[in-house]
């Protein structure tokens, strides 16, 4: 218990500085006691996945439905902001034009440097009843995890690792052909990287969704649609990145009434 309770203390430990760096740069608006929102659905039914409207980081654990009027109306806003283009080709795109994966290096996103990799990193924000490696306090070797694209809850193993896959909401590909190839290796890094442009999830939804916008893929999980495209449309707008107007037409759909 005791190493359980010091990996779980470190953990909060990153997640409140990563909090506290993001309230220093934004301000305080829109924080209520508690951290929650005035709108419904801010978690799922483990109990930990959060709203993304809640969760504009990425720090805090899943993707919990977008449920309530306002929760719609501020996400239709969000989308609404977004500029549009169509994609460019994929010629030069490569995964290490991103850096290596899951570099713990990658400057300027929440979690880095921090002495854990990306995807352990991920492991421990959205796993439950977490097992690591003997004498570590970083490497997951099983987890439950509560999966937003599809409600299973999966019962993960490291020598089953392909179950479950991290997957990058708006895929490497797809932001190479909508700009980032003209971008700096640096921040390409970090979006390959970014908290917030990433879940672990069932490794054959992940293989389905490829490099596909939300006009081609969305979640089979019907009730997570809406966060889902919220999700995309924050990174979006983090990064400065457009997205195509069907990808645009579909993300408003989700969020509809």
């Amino acid at each position: 218990m005791g190493h359980r309770n010091a990996v779980r203390t470190r953990w909060m430990r990153q997640v409140l500085g990563a909090a506290a760096a993001v309230l220093l740069l934004a301000g305080c608006d829109g924080l209520e006691a508690g951290g929650t929102s005035s709108g419904s659905g801010s978690t799922a039914t483990d109990g930990r996945a959060v709203n993304p409207l809640e969760n504009p980081d990425g720090t805090k654990p899943g993707l919990a439905p977008v449920t309530s009027a306002e929760d719609k109306s501020q996400a239709r806003k969000l989308i609404e902001e977004l500029p549009t283009k169509g994609r460019g080709p994929k010629t030069g795109y490569a995964r290490d034009e991103f850096g290596y994966a899951w570099m713990d290096t990658a400057d300027g996103v929440p979690l880095a440097r921090n002495g854990c990799d990306t995807r352990n990193d991920l492991m421990n924000r959205d796993g439950e009843g977490l097992s690591f490696r003997n004498g570590s306090d970083c490497v997951v070797v099983s987890m439950t995890l509560h999966d937003p694209y599809t409600g299973r809850t999966i019962e993960w193993r490291k020598q089953d690792a392909m179950e479950v896959q991290i997957d990058h909401v708006v895929p490497l590909s797809y932001s190479w052909q909508m700009g980032a190839a003209r971008w700096p290796e640096t921040k390409r890094r970090q979006l390959a990287n970014d908290v917030l442009n990433l879940l672990p999830v069932e490794g054959r939804a992940n293989s389905a969704k490829s490099d596909s916008g939300p006009a081609s893929w969305l979640p089979p999980n019907k009730r997570i649609r809406c966060a889902y495209v919220v999700r995309f449309a924050q990174v979006a707008q983090k990064y400065d990145m457009p997205v195509t107007a069907p990808d645009k037409d579909m993300m408003f759909a989700q969020c509809d009434g």
